[in-house]
């Protein structure tokens, strides 16, 4: 794991056995893009967990996916429409599978009534890497141009008159 910038990905799809293996590659090609090989297995074996489990038990196969890298954990979160559809008895089998696979997982309610499941992929000890340092704010003699050159008069000028050449020179 070489990078630590923190990322974001979304994805709209409506779940199909031969999209789950679709959304099985899109999710690994993110991954290894972000150089988060290590992760790969573990996040797309438990979202196609979810994906086939939401196949075949909900009405509405329209899902949505989300991953959040913040350079110590990968959080994918799966979230669908069905209001129907009860985790805790539908999903049950797939829920332990994933508690017993991922560092963390969790289920929740919408305003709109629909669910969002979520788990967590920590990176190890040895891949930690500290967020990227951002890039310092250039100096004043980066930014600032140099002023041209004044005439020797306006240096020579009393303070009230200096003032309106140096004015006029900007």
């Amino acid at each position: 794991m070489k990078t630590a910038v923190p990322c974001y990905y979304h994805l709209d799809v409506d779940v199909s056995p031969e999209r789950v293996a679709q959304v099985r590659r899109i999710l690994a090609a993110h991954l290894k893009y972000w150089d988060l090989e290590t992760l790969v297995e573990p996040v797309c074996r438990g979202a196609e967990l979810l994906l086939r489990a939401i196949d075949e038990h909900a009405t509405d196969k329209h899902i949505s996916i989300e991953m959040w890298w913040n350079g110590q954990h990968l959080i994918t979160a799966v979230g669908g429409g069905d209001r129907r559809l009860r985790p805790d008895q539908d999903l049950r089998s797939c829920l332990e599978r994933i508690a017993a696979m991922s560092d963390g997982w969790g289920c929740c309610a919408t305003d709109t009534g629909s669910k969002v499941i979520w788990f967590s992929q920590r990176a190890r000890s040895g891949e930690r890497v500290p967020l990227v340092p951002t890039v310092p704010t250039p100096s004043l003699r980066e930014v600032l141009r140099v002023p041209r050159e004044l005439p020797v008069a306006a240096l020579a000028a009393p303070a009230g008159e200096a003032r309106g050449v140096l004015a006029a020179a900007r």
